[in-house]
């Protein structure tokens, strides 16, 4: 949910951005095809980037994480 003057963060942005050599397979296979998922999976549970090298690319390109305040949790 975007929020008016604001944009989402698309998936896998980063991965392309940043050219990930993982990110350049999986844009080669077929979606949904078993190799597409076998290649997905190294992103879902063995990624070659952190956390930290996330958070700091959001901040250079200008994101900013949001939720809704607590008494609307």
């Amino acid at each position: 949910m975007a929020i008016d003057g604001y944009v989402d963060y698309q998936r896998r942005e980063y991965c392309k951005d940043i050219k990930c050599p993982v990110q350049k397979v999986l844009d080669n296979q077929k979606p949904d095809s078993p190799a597409y998922e076998d290649v997905r999976a190294i992103c879902k549970s063995g990624c070659i980037h952190t956390t930290y090298e996330f958070h700091h690319w959001l901040i250079e390109k200008g994101y900013m994480l949001v939720r809704p305040g607590v008494d609307s949790l």
